[in-house]
């Protein structure tokens, strides 16, 4: 899909999304207090970004089928016992979307 003229783009160079980046500033500024974050490395990237928006005061979802990891057990884990462990809600792509599962 192609970037639209209202689009944010953010570029990620760091594990979090929001290290180095407008991120955090760029949501602020439109009140956004919720974030729902997905990737392709739970361990690293996704665990990252959720352990540094909440620390800057944000709600955070994890989408459980928007996040891979190479070690699937480690990506379980995460998923079923360390994000809900920290208050972090972990939901399907279609849940958050208010879809039917």
């Amino acid at each position: 899909m192609p970037v639209a003229a209202e689009d944010v783009v953010v570029r990620k160079r760091r594990a979090s999304a929001f290290a180095g980046t407008d991120l955090d500033l760029v949501l602020r500024a439109r009140g956004i207090r919720r974030v729902a974050v997905a990737g392709v490395a739970t361990s690293a990237m996704v665990t990252a970004t959720c352990y540094d928006a909440a620390d800057r005061g944000y709600q955070v979802t994890v989408l459980r089928d928007g996040c891979a990891d190479s070690d699937q057990t480690v990506n379980d884990f995460l998923l079923d016992r360390v994000f809900p462990s920290r208050g972090f809600d972990v939901v399907s792509c279609a849940e958050w979307a208010g879809q039917p599962a």
